[in-house]
Order: structure tokens, then sequence, then C-alpha cells
């Protein structure tokens, strides 16, 4: 296997987008420009099981705690991260909490979080919004949740969106969802969704009241562990492959290390 103890290159551009993933060995952070993978490089030495950028910052759960800008901050170990304005993160045993930058507020306990993004967490028996306290919002054996434009929650029949409740969007065992971080508020921009081997994708402008016609399948060249879009779309496989499509078909880079858990664009 190949190592990136030292940052390798493979040409050198302006305007790159930076992606960063978790793994078994640490945090690794790639620069992508349109589909064509340039410097990536360990940014961190550690067991990475999530990670969420909150309010412009990296936050990752780790094995030990939960880091922010690198800062260790008292969490223990984490299984999930995710927050808006302030981290928000969850232990193993179903514990919520959240970070106000001197210390963790427990909100409540959950049973097998599967996710966090935003104030929305997933879980087997539905989605859980992080309030003052934590509060059920519906829905059952939700796999995965996004919450930037509109609210999205992967489950083991549909894909929803958050609307006058929860909407049925697409048929389908869906275990990951993303959108495009920058999508403007109430607006269902770019997003991307996974089901078993098949890929659907949401363009930006769509027409979202023509339902299933809103989304197209792609073709997949290998399994994805983790997925996100931005300008491009992103997956990468647990072995730590990463593939990026921005528009003329896949490209991918080997990056040396497995167990890829997560990935986060921005």
């Amino acid at each position: 296997m190949s190592t990136i103890e030292e940052k390798r290159v493979f040409g050198e551009r302006g305007g790159d987008t930076t992606v960063h993933l978790a793994t078994e060995t640490g945090v690794v952070r790639v620069s992508v420009a349109a589909d064509r993978i340039g410097t990536f490089g360990l940014e961190r030495r550690c067991v990475a099981r999530d990670l969420a950028v909150v309010d412009g910052t990296l936050a990752v759960a780790t094995d030990e705690d939960v880091l922010v800008g690198d800062e260790p901050t008292g969490f223990g170990p984490a299984l999930a991260v995710g927050g808006t304005d302030v981290p928000i993160a969850a232990d193993s045993e179903g514990r919520i909490a959240r970070y106000d930058g001197d210390e963790w507020t427990d909100l409540g306990t959950v049973e097998d979080v599967r996710a966090i993004d935003g104030d929305l967490i997933a879980t087997p028996n539905g989605v859980h919004r992080a309030g003052p306290t934590l509060q059920h919002v519906g829905l059952d054996g939700v796999n995965d949740v996004s919450t930037p434009g509109v609210p999205l929650a992967a489950t083991a029949e549909r894909l929803y969106r958050l609307g006058n409740g929860w909407m049925e969007e697409l048929e389908g065992a869906f275990e990951l969802v993303a959108t495009d971080r920058r999508s403007p508020p109430g607006e269902l921009d770019r997003a991307c969704a996974l089901a078993g081997d098949r890929l659907f994708v949401h363009e930006a402008g769509e027409d979202h009241e023509s339902g299933d016609g809103a989304w197209r399948p792609v073709d997949l060249p290998a399994t994805p562990a983790a997925i996100a879009v931005a300008d491009s779309l992103f997956f990468a496989t647990e072995d730590g492959r990463l593939f990026v499509d921005a528009g003329d078909g896949w490209r991918s880079q080997a990056l040396g290390l497995g167990g890829v858990s997560a990935m986060v664009v921005g």
C-alpha cells in the first residue's frame, strides 16, 4: 500500500475544492479542481469516524474525542458529529450533546445513531432534532440525513424530503444522502443519494414538482462508502479510492489509506 505521510502532488492549480475524508488512519485532505485530483495528504493521525463542517470549521469524531479545528473538546470517544452553528456529537451509547466552545451539554439519548447532519440525527427509530432537548420528528429505518436547503432523509424504503411533513421523493433502499452545503434555505439544489449500486443526482434548477423526474441515475464504477456533492460529484470507497465527476465521467485516485467512513467538501 502506498503511503501519504508526505504530501503527493499531481499538478498545482488555483481555485481548488477541499475534500476531507475520515479514515481508520486519520483525516485526509485532498485538493480537487473540477475532476482533477491534486495535492493530498494526511492532515491528522487518528481513528476518524465522522466529519462535519460546522460554522466553517472542520469537526472530527474520533475514537478518543471530538476535535474542533484540531483542538480536543473533552467529549470522549465519538461515533458521529454534525451541527450548524455549534457541534453536535453522539457516542456509541447514544448520548447526544452540544458543544458551546467551553463544555458539552447533554441533550438526551437515542439508540443506534447512524448519522448527524445539521441539527438532525438519523436512527433506526426515525429522525430526531437536536434543539434544547431531543425531539422525534418522524419516519423510521433512517440511515442518513442531509440538512442544507431542503432536509432529506435516506431510509430503508424511500428517500424523503421535509416539506409539509416528510414527503416521499424516491422509492428504494437508500443508504446515504448528501446535499451541496451552499444550497439556499428552502431550495433543493445539487444533491445525491445512494440506493444499493445506484447513485441518484438532483441538479440545481430542476423542477422539484416533477417528483422522480427531478433526479437522474448515475452509473458507478465502484461501491461508495461516502458521498458528497458540490460543483462536482464525489464518492470514496472503503479502501480509500476517491472518485470525482465534473460532468465528463468519473476520474479517480487511490489515496493509500483504507477504512473510509465519511467525507465532506469545503
